[in-house]
């Protein structure tokens, strides 16, 4: 499989964290009008994760696999068709429980506790995959029986999520404000102001926004004072 290829491996990483860069694996959303319907996803604009491949192109894509081990999961998807397709579906309902999760924090409401129940069903699975060995003289956390493991990204996702949910200064957690992007983001900037995802990209389409509007107001502002 040409990993590259696929529109998964070939979006911006601006999250912040890996598990808000898989919440953003949209081209957009269209979030609730009302911050009280904040639990809920809102419309996709260009779901990037249309089957298992882009799942797999992504995880590349991000650092969680490497090629030979993506392109082995490839190859082991072919043969375990629909248990490839199951985790796909686990990782779109986690991605939008991380989402509305996130969401939830930033309007400061309730979680859902279907949206915490699959985020702790996906770390039961994470954290009976990990173990405690001794290394170059020092102890570290390792993935076990991650060779053919079609779900391995998941646990890793999952776990960098907790990380951040309970770790993280959320109140540096934010949305893009773009038009029909929605993306979240971590702002780390020291100054703590940063306000879209990418300012080649939203930010930027923002301040043409604003020059076009500040002309437009202009030009009868002028005619008026010729015609005086």
């Amino acid at each position: 499989m040409k990993l590259a290829e696929r529109p998964a491996a070939q979006m911006k990483l601006v999250g912040g964290r890996v598990c808000l860069d898989f919440v953003n694996t949209v081209g957009g959303r269209e979030p609730s009008e009302s911050a009280k319907l904040a639990a809920t996803s809102g419309q996709i604009r260009a779901d990037k994760l249309a089957d298992y491949d882009d799942l797999l192109a992504w995880s590349w894509h991000a650092g969680l696999l490497r090629e030979p081990s993506a392109q082995n999961l490839a190859r082991e998807a072919v043969r375990r068709q629909p248990e490839a397709a199951a985790i796909w579906r686990r990782a779109v309902a986690l991605r939008e429980a991380l989402y509305r999760l996130c969401r939830a924090q930033l309007h400061h409401l309730s979680p859902l506790s279907a949206d915490l129940e699959t985020l702790n069903q996906e770390l039961n699975v994470a954290h009976g995959r990990v173990r405690v060995n001794s290394a170059a003289g020092h102890f570290v956390w390792e993935w076990t029986d991650s060779k053919n493991a079609l779900d391995q990204m998941l646990w890793r996702i999952a776990d960098a999520a907790a990380e951040m949910l309970t770790a993280d200064d959320l109140t540096r957690l934010r949305e893009c404000p773009g038009e029909s992007c929605g993306w979240l983001f971590l702002d780390v900037s020291k100054n703590n102001r940063r306000q879209w995802c990418d300012m080649q990209t939203c930010g930027n389409v923002a301040k043409v926004r604003r020059f076009r509007a500040r002309s437009a107001s202009a030009k009868p502002a002028a005619a008026r004072r010729q015609r005086r």
